[in-house]
């Protein structure tokens, strides 16, 4: 097993454990507790984790966002859901902009069988993934890449993005919350969402039931900038009453 493959395996373990023991991982994956020691040393060096007798436990400042190896193997069944529902929304011709979440990729994923679609993103997975299906036309916002991301950001890609006005746009987020609105972990990825926004006649928030009544560090924006909400199951009575409020339209597996 490689070093990096192991180090997600434990911070998996971590998100769902809140805390690992160094004795109890070098078991289970069969190395010595130098080299686990070694793992949680980097975990705790990128953020996710903080070092503790023994162990580690999570590191859950919401600062942190957890790598796209990792947030793409979480909740893949709700993913997929959200990503067909999202894709029935999609003609053929239209021109769309999707955010570098694991949840726009699975929208990538299923539109694939659709005719004539223009793509803008600043995701490096779904250009990978659209850029030979034919009639397709992907464009790349451009921007620096972040490490562990495999997303374009910064002035160069937000400057790009103003340049388009799309039919739709899908972005993802890290929580959601009635008062603070549409929220994320990192500042760069919540200002690139603004843009995408700002840039769209219909806007789509795709997210799945775990990141509602969340919060997170940066506002993206409040839900007023929202058209629609997809989701993989029916929000409670209260949120719906919400989205009633603001006349965003909620979309879901019935």
């Amino acid at each position: 097993m490689l070093a990096l493959e192991r180090r997600n395996l434990i911070l998996e373990k971590l998100q769902d454990e809140k805390k690992v023991v160094v004795s109890e991982l070098s078991a289970l994956y069969e190395v010595s507790e130098e080299t686990i020691r070694r793992d949680l040393e980097k975990l705790e060096q990128d953020g996710y984790a903080t070092k503790s007798y023994g162990g580690a436990v999570l590191n859950e400042n919401v600062g942190f966002d957890m790598p796209l190896t990792f947030r793409s193997r979480k909740n893949v069944g709700a993913k997929q859901r959200i990503g067909e529902i999202a894709a029935g929304m999609i003609h053929d011709g239209d021109h769309i902009m999707l955010d570098a979440s694991s949840t726009a990729l699975f929208i990538a994923k299923a539109i694939k069988s659709k005719q004539k679609i223009t793509v803008v993103t600043n995701s490096v997975e779904i250009i990978l993934e659209l850029s030979e299906v034919p009639g397709f036309q992907v464009i790349c916002t451009g921007g620096t890449v972040k490490s562990g991301y495999l997303a374009m950001l910064g002035s160069d890609a937000e400057d790009f993005a103003d340049r388009f006005y799309v039919d739709k746009c899908f972005i993802s987020c890290k929580a959601l919350d009635m008062h603070h609105g549409v929220m994320d972990s990192v500042p760069a990825f919540a200002s690139m969402k603004k843009k995408a926004l700002d840039s769209c006649a219909k806007s789509f928030l795709v997210l799945d039931s775990s990141k509602f009544d969340r919060t997170s560090f940066v506002q993206i924006g409040k839900l007023d900038s929202i058209d629609y909400v997809v989701t993989e199951k029916r929000p409670s009575d209260e949120w719906m009453e919400f989205f009633a409020s603001k006349n965003i339209e909620c979309i879901y597996e019935e």
